[in-house]
């Protein structure tokens, strides 16, 4: 090879690595696909392990599905969270219940909104999980398109916080964060806070149920993780219809005035 012809590929090489980066930098810059866009869901992808879209209900039967809580003995509770939760034991033992913000609209979030014992409709597709509870509508996204967490500086903060999942053979690992820190709670008193972080490990039993293993922690509210698990069964004869939280509609509800529920 002559040293012209040597020059020439060395240039050539040196312009196909900076296209490479070029468009790897574009495509690091480009904006994130929505999970319904048309372009987004005709990705390649591996198929998922199983679809969830269906109606689904806590299974009650199953012990320890109904409630997160009380804290396990592995956890240690500390600073507000103590004081709430000491609070509330106080509180039950006058037959009294304690900060029921719930009984006033606020939304449940998660991971409480997994144990009402409303159904929830979900509804998956390649990019995303679609979940609709019958307990104020709530509603929930579970991002399974790759994409990572949003910005912390940017993020918008919500109830049920942003939830970005990912395949692990047959176990869908559901990691959430940026929770809204003010009246939210895990259970039986623990308040969630803006540091609370939630992992789920989603699993089917039987193609009518589901297994969900939660792991959550907080450095700000408690020392180690509080871990759970739930089963939810299909009900294939229940759907999910609007439904409206009106706090002058719930005056009837023992738990909402004042003299009952201590704030």
């Amino acid at each position: 090879m002559t040293r012209s012809t040597s020059f020439t590929a060395a240039v050539a090489a040196l312009f196909v690595a900076a296209s490479a980066a070029v468009m790897q930098a574009q495509q690091a810059d480009a904006p994130q696909l929505g999970a319904l866009a048309p372009a987004n869901l005709s990705k390649q992808r591996p198929a998922a392990p199983f679809d969830v879209t269906g109606t689904w209900l806590n299974d009650i039967r199953f012990k320890g599905s109904w409630r997160f809580g009380p804290p396990p003995a592995n956890v240690k509770l500390k600073g507000e969270a103590l004081k709430h939760f000491e609070a509330a034991q106080k509180a039950q033992a006058e037959g009294k219940v304690y900060h029921d913000d719930i009984g006033q609209c606020w939304p449940a979030g998660l991971p409480m909104i997994m144990t009402r014992v409303w159904p929830i409709a979900m509804v998956q597709k390649p990019t995303v999980i679609y979940m609709v509870s019958g307990f104020m509508n709530s509603f929930r996204t579970v991002f399974i398109d790759g994409r990572p967490h949003s910005d912390p500086d940017v993020v918008v903060r919500s109830f049920n916080g942003e939830s970005i999942g990912h395949w692990e053979k047959n176990t869908l690992v559901v990691d959430t964060k940026y929770f809204v820190g003010h009246h939210h709670w895990i259970d039986s008193g623990v308040p969630a806070s803006e540091d609370t972080h939630i992992v789920e490990r989603i699993s089917m039993v039987n193609p009518a149920t589901m297994e969900i293993e939660y792991t959550i922690t907080d450095p700000t509210g408690w020392d180690g993780e509080m871990k759970f698990t739930k089963r939810w069964n299909r009900v294939d004869d229940q759907d999910i219809q609007e439904v409206s939280c009106l706090p002058d509609l719930n005056q009837h509800i023992p738990s909402t005035q004042s003299k009952d529920n201590v704030r």
